[in-house]
């Protein structure tokens, strides 16, 4: 079993080509929660979403998020009722959080329903959201704390960052079956998600970290920053809030407690003798960009190449 660490675009277009190395029923997607956020009476789970219409393959691959030739007309609506329409919900989307809004209300976990939804969009891989516990990502900033997706949707990520916090982290327990499966896993991929905001939220978890401090298989992780900016996202203002080096360096030394191997982009090649030699992690340089399949197929199959030696 592969399992992957993960949070939204990025990760899920590594996915796509994992899916394509590995055969889709033995990866596990351990998948971020802390973005999740209520609105409109719904729940919403984007990371976890863009995962699964992603591999159902009905995302809008240009945006990324969403599902392919949505429309807005419900969003359109709340408008005029002069609700807030900030988070771009389309019709086909709101589908989802309806569903799942009831099946949660029904008893269902978070996993549970994310179970349903799985199944129901025909996705073979495993996804597992990291608890069914809320774990909800606040961002300070000069203009007070926020939801991340508050500070990156609707102010666009234009206030100066003082600090991350993950509420209800404390009391929170990794969902059934993610200690599982980092601790039987074959190998596990750090897929080039925020560090911060996607892949920290998940090693705040209790006994994540550690699990994988303590698991004998391989761990790599792909580099989100290349020539010291994300490819997306705001990952370059969190890290630099936080007084975190923006650079593959600087990503690496967020993981080193348990890294085996980062993959970097051949832009980063002069960061390669220096995280090797402070960090203790064995560096391999690539094209990290991926523009088309093909570039998501190569990197999946370094990344494997790595774990399976």
């Amino acid at each position: 079993m592969i399992v992957a660490l993960a949070g939204g675009v990025g990760a899920a277009r590594f996915l796509q080509g994992l899916v394509r190395v590995v055969e889709p029923g033995d990866i596990t997607a351990i998948v971020n929660t802390g973005d999740d956020i209520e609105l409109h009476g719904l729940y919403i789970s984007p990371d976890v979403d863009i995962v699964l219409y992603t591999l159902a393959g009905i995302v809008d691959e240009q945006k990324g998020w969403g599902i392919k030739g949505d429309t807005f007309y419900c969003l359109e609506m709340l408008g005029r009722y002069g609700l807030e329409t900030w988070f771009k919900l389309g019709d086909k989307d709101l589908a989802t959080h309806i569903y799942r809004t009831m099946l949660l209300r029904a008893g269902y976990t978070l996993s549970q329903a994310t179970e349903a939804i799985r199944k129901a969009l025909g996705v073979e891989v495993r996804v597992i959201p990291m608890s069914d516990q809320p774990v909800r990502t606040i961002i300070i900033t000069d203009k007070g704390p926020m939801h991340f997706q508050e500070y990156l949707v609707k102010r666009g990520a234009r206030d100066a960052v003082l600090g991350v916090r993950f509420e209800g982290v404390e009391a929170a327990e990794p969902a059934p079956g993610v200690l599982e499966a980092i601790e039987g896993a074959e190998g596990i991929i750090i897929c080039p998600s925020n560090p911060i905001v996607s892949i920290g939220t998940i090693l705040a978890l209790r006994g994540v970290r550690e699990a994988l401090r303590e698991v004998e298989a391989p761990i790599v992780a792909i580099s989100p920053i290349v020539g010291g900016a994300p490819v997306k996202g705001p990952a370059d203002k969190l890290m630099r809030g936080l007084g975190i080096e923006v650079s593959a360096y600087g990503v690496a030394s967020l993981y080193k407690d348990f890294l085996d191997y980062i993959i970097i982009d051949e832009v980063d090649r002069g960061l390669r003798e220096r995280i090797e030699q402070e960090l203790s992690i064995r560096v391999v340089v690539a094209n990290t960009l991926m523009k088309t399949l093909e570039d998501k197929v190569r990197l999946a199959k370094l990344a494997v190449g790595l774990i399976r030696g």
